[in-house]
């Protein structure tokens, strides 16, 4: 096996993962780096939402390599990738899987409860989530008061609340209206970027990630914005089809650094370490739910 790159902190090369003889993964390989909002289109049945079960732990594959940082996910115990989950990654999905008892503050709040931070702590964590994702109002209301978007929006409060180092959302925007689709995913990236969290996400969608814009044309490129991914890849059948690159800050460290030459390799974690799936920059709290 060889050694993963430096400045990636996700990492993963050859993934094969099938369905009772159906294959879903065909030799994917993929890296993200630190800081970066990678986005995988693709139509349904791609393959988007086992790729991100893999990456992030909850599916191990059935051939490849998975790295974050020094650790091989692919190799670790069910109870390390299910600790690895919970301490360093946080997830969203097409669902908000909100708990119906709970009000929207302490749904946000719940991960960083079960972890054992203190109750005024976790609440102030979670409240200032839910003012950032425009849902601060909606605090001491349940589920059941909320609109779909704004359920969807305490979902991603709760991922972003123990500050994960990445995190995964697979179609977060799937169930939402159009008009909405935009706006929670600029809400999401715009927070990940100040709180420098790494982000892969998947849609079906792709115009809502990256703006139609005319080569070579900067008027049509400033009417469109910025767009919300560094890079987007495309999904086929299981395979990566290459993808278009967006010019985003991580893009662009990304161009300089392959200028300065070729990353050097890490050393290898041994294939049969059982250890905590946590790496030297300590544990963040979170849980995927």
């Amino acid at each position: 096996m060889a050694a993963p790159p430096d400045n990636d902190v996700l990492w993963a090369r050859g993934l094969h993962y099938s369905y009772g003889g159906s294959p879903a993964l065909q030799g994917v390989s993929i890296g993200v780096r630190a800081g970066e909002i990678v986005s995988v289109t693709g139509p349904r049945g791609s393959g988007k939402t086992t790729l991100l079960s893999c990456l992030s732990g909850q599916l191990t594959p059935h051939d490849g390599e998975i790295w974050f940082n020094s650790v091989p996910v692919h190799t670790l115990s069910r109870t390390s990738r299910e600790r690895l989950r919970r301490d360093r990654f946080g997830w969203v999905g097409s669902e908000p899987q909100l708990v119906p008892e709970l009000t929207a503050w302490e749904n946000a709040a719940l991960p960083l409860l079960l972890c054992g931070a203190g109750s005024r702590a976790a609440r102030k964590a979670a409240v200032e989530w839910l003012e950032r994702l425009d849902v601060g109002e909606c605090a001491r209301k349940r589920p059941s008061a909320l609109r779909q978007s704004q359920r969807q929006r305490v979902a991603i409060a709760r991922a972003l609340a123990p500050a994960p180092a990445i995190l995964f959302a697979d179609e977060p925007t799937a169930p939402l209206h159009q008009a909405e689709r935009a706006q929670v995913l600029r809400t999401l990236t715009t927070a990940a970027r100040t709180h420098d969290i790494t982000v892969v996400l998947t849609t079906h969608d792709p115009a809502v990630m990256l703006p139609k814009v005319t080569p070579g044309d900067p008027e049509a490129a400033d009417a469109a914005g910025p767009t919300l991914a560094d890079r987007n890849l495309t999904l086929v059948d299981g395979r990566l089809s290459g993808g278009l690159v967006a010019t985003g800050p991580a893009d662009a460290k990304r161009s300089k650094d392959d200028e300065d030459g070729d990353a050097g390799g890490k050393g290898m974690a041994t294939g049969d370490d059982d250890s905590d799936g946590e790496d030297s920059k300590g544990a963040a709290c979170s849980v995927s739910v």
